[in-house]
């Protein structure tokens, strides 16, 4: 463990190489630009689409919002069509890694397959499994660096009387249900991620290097980063209780302490 070989550059440089948006965009559903706009719109709001496609000549050249045709009297789609804008057209082949930060910015993106759209990909997309197999890679890494510092600043398991007494226990019995079993490797190895959170955030220098602007902020952060990587495990929801910002944005916060405890020697 002292000499990690897993690093947020590997997880980084898999996903943008081979876990592109392709896998988690969606086919965008499309109507003629001559269809009338109440058939369409009872039709959008049966199937809870907030935004179709306007097609013409079997390409689609624009799309349509549900909540713009609320008022709609009367008409053909192609009179309420929104034409794409640049900002708005992300290209099939974009990393997995690139698309966080985007998603954050908007609500919906149109994906570009050879040069025509033919998909969308929204911040629900973000709850499928290759999403959620990049978080629980970086939130993974995290625990494992934070693990490495404890071994780097607790040397011969001077970390033991820093912990609680009930925390200690726990890890101790763990330990030695795995000695029965023949598994048993180092006592750290059975501590709990909210164990290596204290005990990273009882050294200030370490909240020094990993900026932390206190103990205080650290633990809220940290809990967070647990909080999530229970979710995932246990295939829940990831934003109960929160919001696709804040998810996009502790996602960027954990690589960016990640490259930090990787930093330190």
């Amino acid at each position: 463990m002292k000499h990690l070989k897993s690093r947020s550059q590997d997880l980084r440089s898999l996903f943008e190489n081979n876990i592109t948006i392709e896998y988690v965009a969606e086919p965008l559903k499309s109507v003629s630009s001559q269809a009338d706009v109440l058939e369409v719109f009872e039709w959008m709001r049966k199937q809870d689409f907030d935004v179709v496609g306007i097609e013409s000549a079997e390409t689609i050249t624009g799309y349509i919002e549900r909540s713009n045709l609320i008022s709609a009297k009367s008409g053909q789609c192609g009179d309420y069509q929104k034409l794409f804008h640049s900002q708005e057209l992300i290209a099939i082949s974009t990393p997995l890694m690139k698309l966080l930060p985007i998603l954050r910015q908007t609500p919906r993106l149109f994906v570009l397959d050879c040069n025509q759209v033919s998909g969308i990909v929204t911040c629900g997309d973000l709850q499928k499994a290759p999403v959620r197999m990049l978080l629980f890679g970086l939130v993974t890494l995290l625990e494992m660096n934070l693990l490495r510092l404890v071994r780097l600043y607790y040397p011969q398991d001077s970390w033991q009387k820093f912990l609680k007494a009930e925390r200690l226990e726990i890890a101790k019995r763990l330990w030695r249900e795995s000695q029965e079993r023949n598994e048993a490797t180092d006592l750290l190895d059975y501590l709990q991620f909210c164990d290596k959170r204290e005990l990273v955030l009882h050294q200030p220098a370490l909240l020094e290097q990993l900026e932390l602007k206190s103990k205080r902020s650290g633990e809220k952060f940290l809990k967070s980063a647990e909080q999530l990587r229970n979710r995932l495990a246990h295939a829940q929801n990831l934003v109960t209780g929160s919001s696709w910002q804040d998810l996009i944005s502790l996602a960027e916060a954990m690589e960016t302490l990640l490259i930090r405890c990787e930093e330190i020697e």
